[in-house]
């Protein structure tokens, strides 16, 4: 089995794959059965006035520190359960030590192969205005609609000083189902969870929409490449074609 390699960013998004991954490995494997898996993590206070900032080379810089301690663990690929972070990788222009795979190609793919056409976009504010969605989706022949400017406000507000703060409340649920329903409203067949947080708060028995959970299709995905199943990634950073 190949070594899977959690390159964090967020921390409750990563924990909640890295659980998954080991849930997933068990109902295929059996129990207490599943590849190895690291995980690291530097501090995500130091990025944000990076994203603020727009400075995705530095951003690049502190991921790739990170990528860099993976390798040298062993790791044979890596996965990053952060949306956001996905911004800076697509903008990479030194290749990463490790192949890993995309989040936002994941969550395309597996929308596509489900039969949806219009995918609603919640995330953080930097992922519903940044450029890897829109392309992932365009490259799987998606459609994709983002709540309205205050509602994108809502959302990112309830990610930052909520959901990575460990909080989940019913008036935050509620109010992100509200947005959910409004964007049914407007054609969109699925919602993509992609802030790897936003699973903690919303569950597909509470949806609108079908969900597109981002942190646990790339859990079960890694787990794909680690079994076997998938072959090993070749993306290294920068745009993909």
């Amino acid at each position: 089995m190949h070594h899977i390699g959690i390159l964090a960013h967020s921390a409750d998004g990563a924990a909640l794959c890295y659980l998954e991954m080991v849930r997933e490995s068990a109902r295929r494997l059996g129990e207490h059965r599943h590849p190895e898996i690291t995980l690291s993590i530097l501090p995500m206070g130091p990025t944000t006035p990076l994203w603020d900032a727009n400075d995705l080379s530095r951003i690049n810089a502190h991921l790739r520190h990170t990528a860099e301690r993976l390798e040298a663990a062993g790791c044979d690929f890596f996965v990053c359960p952060d949306n956001t972070a996905h911004i800076a990788f697509d903008a990479a222009i030194e290749p990463y030590p490790l192949p890993g795979l995309h989040i936002a190609n994941v969550v395309a793919e597996h929308a596509k192969r489900d039969g949806r056409q219009r995918i609603a976009l919640l995330g953080t504010r930097y992922t519903m205005q940044g450029p890897s969605y829109p392309a992932a989706f365009k490259r799987h022949g998606l459609d994709m609609r983002t709540p309205s400017a205050a509602d994108q406000e809502l959302i990112n507000k309830v990610i930052f000083e909520e959901l990575c703060q460990g909080i989940l409340t019913d008036a935050s649920r509620s109010a992100y189902v509200a947005i959910i329903e409004k964007l049914k409203s407007a054609g969109c067949d699925a919602v993509a969870l992609s802030c790897t947080e936003i699973p903690l708060l919303i569950t597909p028995e509470v949806s609108p929409l079908p969900t597109l959970d981002s942190t646990r299709l790339l859990a079960h995905a890694a787990v794909d490449v680690a079994l076997g199943a998938e072959p090993l990634p070749s993306w290294r950073g920068g745009a993909i074609g």
